[in-house]
């Protein structure tokens, strides 16, 4: 078999080929250039964007952060008139608990003082106002109203 020979080149395709190669190199050249300015045109793009979209986002933030404290302010305002109002119907119930309490301890002392024998307060104040009664009859007729004599223990115990 035989070998193909190969064409040997001439110095006129020798320099073809060099300026295709050449030519080939600048357009790989031109394009890298192309492909570097287009990433840095999109860095600076997203850098400009990422700071309006930044903003854009702090501006929202703050809106929902004012809007979150107003319904917070007015949910606890709200909770805290039912806390008040639960108060004071709590109040009220004790109150009424404590005076019924007060009534039946009063009651009970009461019984348990006239099953001693010890006159109670309506007791006293019908005493009080029969002997005013007794004072004033006695002054119509002309007496005069006796006067206490003290026990004769009490006055040895003075000298």
């Amino acid at each position: 078999m035989a070998k193909p020979k190969l064409k040997a080149r001439t110095k006129a395709a020798a320099a073809e080929a060099t300026r295709d190669a050449r030519g080939i190199s600048k357009t790989v050249m031109d394009s890298a250039q192309q492909i570097w300015l287009a990433g840095l045109g999109a860095f600076a793009k997203a850098q400009e964007e990422g700071s309006k979209l930044f903003e854009a986002l702090v501006k929202e933030g703050t809106a929902l952060d004012a809007k979150t404290r107003k319904f917070t302010e007015a949910r606890v305002n709200e909770a805290r008139g039912n806390v008040e109002s639960t108060l004071g119907q709590v109040r009220e119930r004790s109150q009424e608990t404590w005076d019924k309490l007060e009534k039946v301890f009063e009651d009970r002392v009461s019984k348990a003082l006239g099953r001693l024998g010890i006159p109670g307060h309506a007791d006293l104040k019908a005493l009080s106002s029969r002997v005013d009664a007794l004072s004033r009859e006695v002054k119509n007729l002309g007496g005069k109203p006796a006067t206490a004599k003290r026990p004769a223990a009490k006055r040895a115990s003075k000298k």
